[in-house]
């Protein structure tokens, strides 16, 4: 029997309809990859499954036993409430059982104390033992922790209360809940999400270990590969379902385009004989001509009743990666590179000898310094130590996942315009034209642009510098699958170097020649793909964040001693405005998600695009603080 069926499903914000006719059935064992481009629908579709939204038509079924887990569900609550007390709460009822079968215990003690009859006492706690073993009581408090120590929690972190994690970490606590949960149906919306490589492999074999169904939308392509045996593509407000994985899809995807192109050319090349003997027909205008030529048109009536034109596919990005002059050979030397933070080394003894024409990825777990190491690379950041040597000619260009080095006061074209004076008006457009800002969406405020535009801005300005050495911080994030694909062609076509920061296991796999793996005493080299990787690392090492200092490094003179205390006493005064800061956010967050519920927006499509955008950009600034804020207090209470 069938867990959801859908049929005729269609879904309009006012005048703009997102999707139309939409049918499906989702099956026991059914494990789906849903994909398409930004703004096709599918964060919506997930909403209509769990009642959030209601659609405009169609019928949606769920069956009769079917529980539907949906992270967003999963919300922290208890801000005061340990990272491992909050994941355990998703066994409440377990741990009512617990707590009953240890009060007849208690109760069997005293009874047997009491030379009273214990049958009756006995036997209501053989019964409640049964419930409690059948849902999982011999083992709930054991599978908390394993889920939390696959999303990279340490015993240590377990224990920290959720007000002072980061905004990456309660995603990774709501992912846990989502995971641990009794539902048997789960629609997980980008879970790779501020996920490092080795929690994105224990996400992977948890999901395929699971016996439950589940709806995945991800643009990860190496994950949707690894867990999905559907794919479900929403293009031109259609949905068309595909079996198999997501490399899967692509050759099927290709074969249905022709398919559906073949037979409409062969139902137009039928309509276009019927209308040339109908024309003969009517010349010869006799009584059984007429009849003829009445009854050729009523085949084509029928032919052009079922007659579908393939709509093209989607606009995605277009752009090449040049470069203006080629480096020397020698493109980058770094020697025993370090950097640390008031009470935290970075990084340290970091060496790297790169050539020209390289392709190397760095891969680390989240927080060991990756993006540090870039920023240090460009002197953004200035190193505790080492030496950074660039070679003959180079000429670097940087992707800031962040996104943080645009003025949020400028246009578009603005931005283009001052940073290529060089460029006419028309060269402009015609650039941004294909990073699909076309007519007035050229002179949108930066500001007001998602995460994936401005990431489409970022590419055009890295395109236009012409740079002969890269070095990219996360790349695809912000970007759908389209534009990953876009953009993974124009870097296997680079002729410079490449220097990469990406959890991207499909892009490194398609473009890695070397791998840099970032750990507390440097870099560890590896040559080829990620494959490669993987059959030489073992991607489930835990590697301590801090490193030991021996004993005799220690600060215990006067001056050092002295540097500590005023970096303490920096450290309290930024606390006390950034704790301001963080306050102001947080209201400004819960006045926009109160705003997100309103009638206004909730109705209008496009206010809700903007208000959700502008949620996930505040999130991220508070992702931000309260990371600085952890940094901070560690410094201050040290």
């Amino acid at each position: 029997m069938a867990l959801i069926t859908v049929s005729g499903l269609t879904m309009e914000f006012g005048e703009q309809k997102l999707f139309e006719d939409m049918n499906f059935e989702i099956q026991p064992g059914d494990r789906v990859g849903l994909i398409g481009v930004n703004g096709s629908g599918k964060t919506t579709l997930l909403k209509i499954l769990t009642g959030k939204f209601s659609p405009s038509g169609g019928i949606l079924s769920i069956g009769k036993n079917v529980s539907i887990g949906y992270m967003e569900q999963h919300v922290c609550n208890n801000l005061s409430r340990s990272a491992y007390d909050e994941v355990l709460s998703v066994f409440e009822e377990v741990i009512e059982w617990e707590k009953r079968i240890n009060a007849l215990n208690a109760l069997i003690n005293i009874t047997a104390q009491a030379n009273k009859n214990l049958d009756s006492i006995v036997e209501k706690q053989s019964e409640i033992q049964d419930s409690f073993i059948e849902q999982g009581g011999l083992t709930y408090q054991s599978r908390t922790r394993a889920a939390l120590l696959g999303l990279g929690f340490d015993d240590e972190k377990m224990k920290l209360p959720i007000h002072s994690l980061s905004g990456g970490q309660r995603a990774k606590i709501q992912l846990a809940k989502l995971l641990l949960c009794d539902a048997n149906f789960l629609l997980l919306d980008e879970p790779t999400n501020h996920l490092d490589s080795e929690s994105i492999e224990w996400l992977e074999s948890f999901l395929m270990e699971s016996s439950r169904s589940y709806i995945v939308i991800s643009h990860d392509r190496y994950f949707l590969d690894r867990v999905t045996n559907r794919t479900f593509e929403i293009e031109n407000r259609k949905m068309t379902r595909y079996k198999g994985n997501y490399t899967a899809y692509l050759p099927l995807k290709k074969e249905h385009m022709l398919s559906m192109q073949r037979e409409y050319d062969n139902k137009m090349n039928e309509i276009h004989r019927l209308e040339g003997i109908i024309e003969q027909q009517r010349r010869w205008n006799r009584e059984k001509n007429i009849r003829t030529a009445e009854s050729k048109m009523k085949a084509i009536q029928r032919i052009e009743k079922d007659l579908e034109k393939p709509e093209n596919a989607p606009s995605s990005i277009r752009f090449d990666l040049g470069i203006k002059n080629q480096s020397g050979n020698d493109v980058l030397e770094v020697n025993d590179l370090s950097l640390s933070f008031p009470g935290n080394t970075v990084f340290q003894n970091v060496n790297m000898d790169i050539k020209r024409g390289e392709r190397i990825f760095i891969l680390g777990p989240n927080g060991c310094g990756k993006t540090s190491l870039l920023k240090t690379l460009l002197g953004k950041y200035k190193a505790d130590s080492g030496r950074i040597r660039f070679g003959e000619g180079v000429k670097t260009g940087y992707y800031d996942q962040i996104q943080s080095g645009m003025d949020s006061d400028k246009t578009i074209f603005d931005e283009l315009s001052d940073s290529f004076p060089y460029m006419t008006n028309t060269e402009i457009r015609n650039t941004l034209a294909r990073f699909l800002f076309k007519n007035d969406d050229v002179f949108k405020p930066l500001s007001s642009l998602s995460g994936g535009e401005r990431a489409r801005v970022l590419l055009t300005e890295l395109m236009l510098g012409r740079a002969n050495f890269l070095l990219l911080d996360e790349p695809t994030n912000h970007l759908d699958i389209s534009s990953c694909e876009a953009l993974e062609e124009a870097l296997k076509g680079y002729e410079g170097t490449l220097l990469i920061v990406s959890h991207d296991r499909y892009l490194i796999n398609a473009l890695a020649d070397k791998i840099f793996y970032l750990t507390p005493d440097g870099i560890e080299v590896y040559y080829g793909s990620y494959e490669d990787y993987l059959k030489k690392a073992d991607p489930f090492r835990k590697k301590d964040v801090q490193k030991k200092k021996p004993a005799e490094e220690k600060q215990t003179d006067f001056k050092k001693k002295k540097e500590a205390d005023a970096q303490r006493r920096r450290a309290k005064a930024r606390l006390g405005r950034l704790e301001k800061e963080i306050e102001q956010q947080e209201k400004k967050l819960a006045e926009l998600n109160e705003l997100l519920s309103t009638p206004e927006v909730s109705s209008d499509y496009e206010k809700l695009m903007d208000t959700s955008e502008q949620i996930s950009l505040t999130e991220a600034e508070l992702e931000k603080m309260y990371e600085e804020w952890s940094q901070l207090s560690e410094t201050a209470e040290n």
